[in-house]
């Protein structure tokens, strides 16, 4: 067993599926050659063009920002299974506080205050009064999903806000124009803040003193205590944390879209579970929680175009399903992820 309690089985099952997703592309390039008219060439032409990755990157940004924060509160030692609730109220507080202000910035600052607001109020439920933590996410979910729409028919008389302006998109000159790849270079300002909270995130869980403190709180808490941390105060900002970042994401994707859905599961619509479902594929680590995001984020670019191919002769409502079946596949063949040691175990100083 290897430190985060990657296994070889772990290891061998991350293994496969990264071999397989690049199997899959390869043969899907040899048919494109093969039968340049083909299904098989219609796919590969949707999966390698340009617009694919740019849709893989933007529907991707909620979802690691969630991931990222889920990885600070559960190797803290707290399970926070309400990221889906955090996205809900951050994308409203975002939309609403921009269309008053009139300014983006603004707006995305305070869909980060209420997501660390609510996170605040499940760390002091779970925390001080040693609440279940699955039940206390559940209702951090349960709330958000109630009271966004609730909000959003009181402000704008239904459960759809008025639009709002979307960030513009930032370019670098030529690297821009370049095929495929350019999409990288030619995205919206939260593109590139996932990219940098990624390396941040691993910076500070690995390199600094404040993620050592995390990962002890997580995984031996008892020791951390001897050593004189206040384990109690280290989940606190790790959970506020968690707060931060999936409101970083439901802004992000506020201004994405534009406006806030509150139909249905919203416009979130998931986006929180898949997030646990990619860190846990990541083994907790924030790049392999980005990249297996980045998986389930480019199947579902790919079925959205597929669902626009007259060639595709399957029902649009199985396309639908293709991301969704993948992670379970994937869960399946990446065998039992093992949590931290002390997660979701309530700790009070001098505990034996």
């Amino acid at each position: 067993m290897t430190d985060g309690g990657l296994g070889v089985r772990d290891l061998s099952g991350r293994m496969l599926v990264a071999v397989a997703a690049v199997l899959a592309f390869v043969a899907l390039g040899v048919a494109a050659l093969v039968a340049p008219g083909s299904f098989a060439a219609t796919l590969f032409d949707i999966v390698a063009s340009r617009s694919a990755l740019a849709s893989t990157l933007r529907l991707s940004v909620p979802i690691v920002f969630a991931a990222l924060g889920g990885i600070y509160a559960e190797k803290s030692g707290v399970i926070n299974i309400g990221l889906e609730g955090l996205l809900i109220i951050s994308a409203f507080s975002a939309v609403y506080a921009a269309d008053v202000t009139g300014s983006l910035w603004v707006g995305f600052v305070m869909g980060v205050l209420a997501s660390t607001a609510l996170a605040g109020l499940f760390a002091v439920v779970c925390i001080e009064y040693r609440a279940d933590q699955i039940i206390a996410g559940l209702a951090v979910w349960l709330i958000a999903l109630g009271l966004a729409p609730f909000a959003s028919q009181v402000v704008y008389g239904g459960p759809n806000t008025t639009g709002v302006d979307s960030f513009s998109t930032i370019s670098v000159p030529v690297l821009a124009d370049l095929p495929f790849i350019g999409a990288l270079f030619s995205a919206a300002p939260s593109v590139y803040l996932m990219f940098l909270a990624v390396a941040v995130c691993w910076y500070s869980l690995n390199r600094t003193t404040f993620g050592r403190r995390v990962r002890a709180a997580g995984e031996n808490p008892k020791a951390l205590d001897t050593a004189g941390v206040n384990v109690s105060w280290v989940r606190y900002r790790a959970v506020l944390l968690s707060g931060v970042l999936s409101g970083m994401g439901g802004a992000s994707l506020a201004f994405n879209i534009g406006r806030f859905t509150g139909n249905g599961p919203t416009m979130v619509n998931g986006d929180g579970f898949i997030a646990i479902v990619a860190y846990l594929f990541g083994n907790y680590n924030p790049i392999g929680a980005m990249l297996s995001t980045m998986l389930f984020a480019g199947l579902d670019a790919v079925q959205i175009r597929l669902q626009t191919v007259q060639a595709v002769s399957v029902p649009d409502s199985l396309v639908q399903t293709i991301p969704f079946v993948t992670v379970i596949l994937v869960l399946a063949l990446v065998g039992k992820t093992q949590i931290p040691e002390a997660a979701g175990d309530h700790y009070e100083s001098g505990e034996d």
